[in-house]
């Protein structure tokens, strides 16, 4: 299995997109730091990985709170003696709105969790990988970042953020053999969706929305999980800085 006895953190791991990394990177032989801010989640997605033979550990973190994020990278040292893969998938967005009606408080919170988080990880991530000399950070950024639709103005920015700074962590830390690339995924099956939509949701909203991908659906967990497994492993070991559509075609 490509990812045998590989150390993997995933944050958001408690659902949607962070679930399936989870779940598809344990199948493919990595242990696993399921990291949520929902502790019960968490506890739910370690205890499932275990029960189908892997290996698992929950962490209840805020991926915005630099002693939890230190916490996070201790226990993954702790439990499993090292680190090789940093998932920075928690994310947030506000209600698909114009822009002005976001509030100050929301704004803060989207950049928080959305950028500020990968900074954090890094403050903690990189130091290890440095002293092992290798290392495996993969971002999870998002369409919105490339192609940006109206009503998520605040929330396109963040990822736009999160595509230039997995550019140029990748320039600084190829030094260090520390590979570092981004997922952008489209529009997905997450318990986000009802805030990117915009409207309420019914089937008519989500077609409206369908009907700008190319290949007729929604993007799945397991479709991020695929394209996230594939810049992890060592298939990908001359590949760094890029931030990797899993769209249906959305950005072309």
């Amino acid at each position: 299995m490509k990812l045998q006895d590989r150390v993997a953190i995933v944050t958001g791991a408690g659902g949607g997109f962070g679930e399936g990394i989870a779940k598809h990177f344990a199948e493919l032989g990595a242990k696993i730091v399921v990291a949520d801010i929902r502790g019960d989640q968490a506890d739910r997605v370690a205890a499932e990985i275990v029960a189908k033979g892997g290996e698992a550990v929950s962490s209840r973190v805020d991926v915005t709170n630099d002693k939890q994020v230190a916490n996070m990278v201790a226990l993954a040292l702790e439990k499993f003696g090292k680190l090789d893969i940093m998932v920075n998938n928690a994310g947030i967005t506000h209600k698909n709105q114009p822009m002005l009606n976001v509030d100050e408080a929301t704004f803060d919170h989207v950049y928080a969790v959305n950028v500020k988080s990968v900074y954090l990880t890094a403050r903690h991530v990189v130091p290890v990988f440095r002293r092992q000399g290798f290392g495996n950070i993969v971002n999870i950024a998002s369409t919105a970042g490339v192609r940006p639709r109206p009503g998520l103005t605040w929330y396109n920015g963040s990822k736009g953020a999160v595509i230039v700074l997995t550019k140029s962590m990748a320039v600084e830390l190829a030094p260090d053999h520390i590979r570092v690339n981004a997922i952008n995924p489209v529009m997905g099956e997450t318990g986000l969706l009802t805030e990117f939509l915009p409207g309420e949701d019914t089937p008519e909203v989500r077609q409206k929305i369908i009907s700008t991908i190319p290949l007729g659906r929604l993007s799945r967990p397991t479709d991020i999980a695929k394209a996230c497994a594939f810049l992890a492993s060592d298939e990908a070991d001359f590949i760094t800085g890029v931030c990797l559509e899993s769209d249906g075609g959305r950005c072309i």
